[in-house]
């Protein structure tokens, strides 16, 4: 039985959205591997950017340097 967990920041992720990324990862397991999609679990958290770090800085500070470095370029 695969066990998807799939975590992402919570930036408003629709139903559709969040129902596109399950349906999408179980048939992917179940092209590759063959995995049988009725005993496969997919899970989805959802994080407060606050809660989420990259880089040493919170994921909205490091979008926003990310963001100017482009800029710059």
């Amino acid at each position: 039985m695969p066990y998807v967990h799939i975590r992402i920041t919570r930036e408003g992720a629709s139903a559709e959205a969040k129902r596109e990324l399950i349906a999408g990862v179980t048939d992917l397991l179940r092209r590759v591997l063959g995995k049988n999609p009725a005993t496969t679990v997919v899970t989805i958290d959802e994080v407060d950017m606050d809660n989420w770090g990259i880089g040493g800085l919170p994921v909205g500070e490091f979008r926003a340097a990310q963001a100017q470095q482009e800029t710059q370029r």
